[in-house]
């Protein structure tokens, strides 16, 4: 069951959910270690259907794509370090809620996918609509959809 949290500041805070990542907070990437080490309760190999992956410059953005699937790890904060983690992880992504200059949007997926197939609701940073746009007709696609093949 997904409860919202206490208030922080008179904003509610999001339900505490795990987090999809498919690109440099994944494992042996680049923001792994700045970001999640000490800060998870664990973290396994998951899929994200329904999406495809882009190339950006220096990191990629997920969009939304009947049929795709982009490979990533599902990340659990250890629930004292949830807020701060949720805080940490919106700014390296320069996302600020309703801001219409947002590169990825936050948003709930229902159904990413462990590797023995359950469904877990998890926070996945999408491109935004505008960048979405933009990617579809001309951005370079992540065959497979994981972002540690790119090399």
């Amino acid at each position: 069951m997904i409860t919202e949290e206490p208030e922080r500041s008179g904003t509610p805070l999001p339900p505490p959910l795990p987090f999809f990542v498919y690109g440099t907070l994944r494992p042996g990437e680049a923001n792994h270690d700045l970001f999640l080490r000490g800060r998870t309760a664990s973290q396994e190999p998951a899929r994200l259907p329904g999406a495809a992956l882009y190339d950006g410059p220096g990191y990629p953005y997920a969009v939304e794509r009947p049929g795709g699937g982009i490979r990533g790890e599902l990340v659990t904060a250890r629930p004292e370090a949830y807020p701060g983690l949720l805080a940490a992880l919106d700014r390296l992504e320069e996302y600020v809620p309703g801001d219409p200059r947002n590169l990825y949007e936050r948003v709930v997926r229902q159904a990413v996918r462990t590797t023995d197939g359950t469904p877990v609701p998890a926070w996945v940073y999408l491109a935004a609509p505008r960048v979405a746009g933009a990617l579809r007709t001309g951005g370079r696609l992540i065959e497979g959809g994981d972002w540690l093949s790119r090399r």
